[in-house]
């Protein structure tokens, strides 16, 4: 095994940490690599270097800091191949599903440079008032140090959505990668580290939540945290933040609906079903895991349905021809079995996997999964299972799917299928969700917002609002 990595970066020098965790391969169950992490001390430091190097970059034009965000998508452009090889093996995605990653992290990037290089513009905007005796100008300004915390299933994806913004915004940051898959977060650590930062503007200290997410959340001078993850972490969060009363924004858990209406095309039902449901193994905020099909669809949609998902290629993320990759450890591959069978023994009717493909007998490794006729009180239906778990169930009228949708403590996003435009358009604005796709894949552009109801989300990310969450807003206002 190679050297331990340094998982500590501080005021622009890396450093080791106070322990060290193993990293496996979920595909393998081997160790990949060992990762020395932080505590509350490397965090206090962390915070220490961002808050010191904030008066400068706080003070940088939107151009300066828009080049450098440049500088970062170049780099990971250059490094997209390694990028993607170090995300598949940490990770257990297919490769191809790791290139979607890393294009992800390139045009937001891209995206938030352009943002920040039009701040100088539109800085000191007038505001017309009712009185000609005074006049008043909007600023927009960083919030400060900020705290990041990511998860594992998208750990590139969900930095670049936040990292980006904050930077742009003239915010100095401290990131807390996910333990579970750091290795793609510190190369693109280390590209961001060469592309010409300030010491103390970006800092990252890889540990456990309990180490270095909670003293982060609670720290005084941290004036905003951004975490995505488990509503259950996320609740936690939000306690630590609450003591020194800061900023919060919180990207959550999902229960989402496929809706398929009466007209739809059955062919596109069926790809965006199994694409909603096991891309990244089900492994998503954001997947799939309620199809509802009308009535007089459901038969042949189901036979359909069934059949396509036992030909899903279950495989190694390298393998040729492979569909969907393992789950992310051991943990998250007992927690969806023991779903599976409490859903079994709660009445639903399983149609197909639930269980180890026969050939792996190696790696975190599930079948694409089927239910149907699951009871609408069951932990199947209401719980986000966070694995390729698809649970199908007929509707007669459109009122009524949109009352099963609806009928759930998220609302994240949603899907809808139907070649009758203006009964589509209808559903999706009834929908509870913050994001509802029209016979279209699960896209998510830059240019668009992020988040959704009720317990899903507080705040949002990406397009002009994942600007807005880094900043500050000031009126001055003065006599004529």
């Amino acid at each position: 095994m190679s050297a331990v990595m340094n998982g500590v970066y501080i005021n622009g020098a890396w450093r080791a940490g106070h322990d060290v965790l193993e990293v496996i391969n979920p595909a393998t169950e081997e160790t990949l690599a060992q990762v020395s992490v932080g505590d509350a001390s490397a965090v206090a430091e962390a915070v220490d270097a961002a808050s010191a190097a904030f008066i400068g970059w706080s003070q940088s034009t939107g151009r300066e800091r828009g080049a450098l965000l440049r500088k970062v998508a170049q780099g990971v452009s250059e490094q997209r191949e390694a990028l993607m090889r170090v995300q598949s093996r940490n990770s257990g995605k297919p490769l191809f599903e790791a290139g979607i990653d890393v294009d992800d992290v390139i045009a937001t990037f891209e995206y938030y440079a352009g943002l920040a290089e039009a701040l100088d513009a539109e800085q000191d905007r007038a505001v017309a008032l009712p009185s000609d005796a005074f006049s008043a100008r909007l600023r927009r300004e960083p919030c400060g140090v900020v705290g990041l915390i990511v998860p594992w299933n998208f750990p590139m994806v969900t930095t670049a959505w936040k990292l980006a913004p904050a930077l742009a915004a003239g915010c100095c940051v401290v990131l807390k990668p996910s333990e579970v898959t750091p290795l793609a977060e510190l190369q693109l650590a280390r590209i961001i580290a060469g592309a010409g930062f300030p010491a103390g503007v970006f800092n990252l200290v890889c540990g456990t939540g309990l180490a270095v997410g909670s003293p982060l959340a609670a720290a005084p001078r941290v004036a905003k945290i951004s975490f995505t993850g488990s509503n259950a972490v996320g609740v936690q969060v939000m306690q630590r933040a609450a003591e020194t009363v800061k900023g919060v924004s919180l990207e959550l858990g999902g229960k989402s609906s496929l809706l398929v209406l009466e007209d739809a095309d059955l062919d596109l039902a069926l790809e965006l079903a199994c694409g909603g449901g096991f891309f990244n193994a089900g492994q998503m905020c954001s997947a799939t895991s309620r199809v509802l099909v009308a009535d007089s669809l459901a038969d042949e949609f189901l036979q359909r349905l069934t059949a396509r998902v036992e030909g899903i290629r279950v495989a190694d993320p390298f393998a040729e021809d492979v569909e969907m990759g393992a789950l992310i450890n051991h943990a998250q591959y007992q927690r969806v079995l023991a779903h599976i069978q409490r859903g079994v023994q709660d009445g639903a009717r399983l149609l197909c996997g639930g269980e180890r493909p026969a050939h792996l007998a190696k790696g975190y490794f599930i079948r694409p999964t089927l239910f149907t006729d699951v009871p609408l009180d069951s932990a199947l239906w209401q719980q986000e299972i966070f694995g390729p778990v698809l649970c199908v169930r007929r509707f007669t009228t459109e009122d009524e799917a949109i009352a099963l949708a609806n009928d759930s403590d998220f609302g994240l996003v949603a899907s809808v299928v139907s070649r009758n435009g203006e009964a589509a358009e209808r559903v999706a604005n009834a929908l509870q969700a913050g994001m509802v796709w029209i016979n279209a894949p699960q896209l998510i552009f830059a240019q668009t917002a992020w988040g959704g109801y009720k317990q899903s989300s507080i705040g949002r990310e990406l397009g002009p609002w994942g600007l807005a969450a880094f900043q500050e807003i000031k009126h001055v206002i003065r006599s004529n």
